[in-house]
Protein backbone atom coordinates (compact mmCIF):
# COMPACT_ATOMS: atom_id res chain seq x y z
CA UNK A 1 0.00 0.00 0.00
CA UNK A 2 1.56 3.31 -1.00
CA UNK A 3 1.71 6.44 1.14
CA UNK A 4 -1.18 8.30 -0.51
CA UNK A 5 -3.59 5.40 0.11
CA UNK A 6 -2.53 5.26 3.76
CA UNK A 7 -3.05 9.01 4.11
CA UNK A 8 -6.52 8.80 2.55
CA UNK A 9 -7.47 5.89 4.81
CA UNK A 10 -6.28 7.78 7.92
CA UNK A 11 -8.26 10.86 6.87
CA UNK A 12 -11.39 8.73 6.42
CA UNK A 13 -10.96 7.27 9.90
CA UNK A 14 -10.40 10.74 11.34
CA UNK A 15 -13.56 12.11 9.73
CA UNK A 16 -15.52 9.11 11.03
CA UNK A 17 -14.24 9.83 14.55
CA UNK A 18 -14.95 13.56 14.26
CA UNK A 19 -18.64 12.87 13.60
CA UNK A 20 -19.05 11.92 17.26
CA UNK A 21 -16.16 13.74 18.99
CA UNK A 22 -16.47 17.48 19.58
CA UNK A 23 -14.97 19.81 22.16
CA UNK A 24 -16.47 22.63 24.20
CA UNK A 25 -14.92 25.29 26.41
CA UNK A 26 -15.47 23.20 29.55
CA UNK A 27 -14.54 19.86 27.93
CA UNK A 28 -12.23 20.52 24.96
CA UNK A 29 -11.01 18.00 22.39
CA UNK A 30 -7.43 16.75 22.80
CA UNK A 31 -6.39 16.42 19.16
CA UNK A 32 -3.26 14.44 18.29
CA UNK A 33 -1.31 14.69 15.04
CA UNK A 34 1.55 12.27 14.48
CA UNK A 35 4.10 12.78 11.72
CA UNK A 36 7.05 10.51 11.00
CA UNK A 37 9.39 12.50 13.24
CA UNK A 38 7.24 14.63 15.58
CA UNK A 39 3.96 14.57 17.50
CA UNK A 40 1.63 17.49 18.20
CA UNK A 41 -1.24 17.88 20.68
CA UNK A 42 -3.87 20.61 20.96
CA UNK A 43 -6.81 21.24 23.26
CA UNK A 44 -9.49 22.67 21.00
CA UNK A 45 -12.83 24.37 21.73
CA UNK A 46 -14.76 23.42 18.58
CA UNK A 47 -17.73 25.65 19.42
CA UNK A 48 -15.64 28.84 19.39
CA UNK A 49 -12.95 27.48 17.07
CA UNK A 50 -10.09 28.28 19.48
CA UNK A 51 -7.01 26.37 20.61
CA UNK A 52 -6.82 26.52 24.41
CA UNK A 53 -3.45 24.81 24.93
CA UNK A 54 -0.89 23.07 22.74
CA UNK A 55 2.42 21.24 22.88
CA UNK A 56 4.70 19.51 20.40
CA UNK A 57 7.88 17.48 20.29
CA UNK A 58 9.57 20.32 18.38
CA UNK A 59 9.74 22.46 21.53
CA UNK A 60 13.13 22.97 23.14
CA UNK A 61 12.11 21.59 26.54
CA UNK A 62 11.06 18.22 25.07
CA UNK A 63 13.96 15.77 24.92
CA UNK A 64 13.57 12.27 23.47
CA UNK A 65 16.31 10.82 25.67
CA UNK A 66 16.77 7.05 25.70
CA UNK A 67 13.13 6.26 24.86
CA UNK A 68 13.22 7.97 21.46
CA UNK A 69 10.02 9.20 19.86
CA UNK A 70 7.79 7.38 22.36
CA UNK A 71 9.51 9.13 25.27
CA UNK A 72 9.13 12.46 23.54
CA UNK A 73 5.42 11.75 23.00
CA UNK A 74 4.96 11.08 26.71
CA UNK A 75 6.69 14.37 27.54
CA UNK A 76 4.40 16.18 25.09
CA UNK A 77 1.40 14.65 26.86
CA UNK A 78 2.69 15.79 30.24
CA UNK A 79 3.38 19.27 28.87
CA UNK A 80 -0.08 19.70 27.34
CA UNK A 81 -1.59 18.38 30.59
CA UNK A 82 0.31 20.94 32.68
CA UNK A 83 -0.72 23.75 30.33
CA UNK A 84 -4.33 22.57 30.48
CA UNK A 85 -4.43 22.56 34.27
CA UNK A 86 -2.84 26.03 34.26
CA UNK A 87 -5.71 27.15 32.00
CA UNK A 88 -8.26 25.58 34.37
CA UNK A 89 -9.09 22.52 32.26
CA UNK A 90 -9.41 19.16 34.02
CA UNK A 91 -11.40 17.01 31.59
CA UNK A 92 -11.24 16.57 27.82
CA UNK A 93 -12.28 14.31 24.95
CA UNK A 94 -9.47 12.34 23.28
CA UNK A 95 -9.20 12.52 19.47
CA UNK A 96 -6.54 10.12 18.20
CA UNK A 97 -6.67 11.63 14.71
CA UNK A 98 -7.33 8.40 12.84
CA UNK A 99 -4.18 6.76 14.24
CA UNK A 100 -4.16 3.50 16.19
CA UNK A 101 -4.22 3.89 19.96
CA UNK A 102 -0.77 2.37 20.37
CA UNK A 103 2.84 3.46 20.60
CA UNK A 104 3.34 7.23 20.51
CA UNK A 105 -0.38 8.08 20.60
CA UNK A 106 -0.92 5.92 23.71
CA UNK A 107 2.24 7.36 25.33
CA UNK A 108 0.95 10.90 24.79
CA UNK A 109 -2.41 9.96 26.35
CA UNK A 110 -0.64 8.34 29.33
CA UNK A 111 1.49 11.45 29.86
CA UNK A 112 -1.57 13.70 29.75
CA UNK A 113 -3.36 11.52 32.31
CA UNK A 114 -0.33 11.61 34.60
CA UNK A 115 -0.34 15.42 34.38
CA UNK A 116 -3.93 15.53 35.62
CA UNK A 117 -6.17 15.46 32.54
CA UNK A 118 -9.15 13.09 32.68
CA UNK A 119 -10.60 11.41 29.59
Amino acid sequence: MNASKKRVARNKRHLRIRKSVSGTATKPRLSVYRSNTHIYAQLIDDVAGHTLAQASSRESDVDAGDDGKTGAAKQVGELVGKRATAAGITTCVFDRGGNRYAGRVAALAEGAREAGLEF
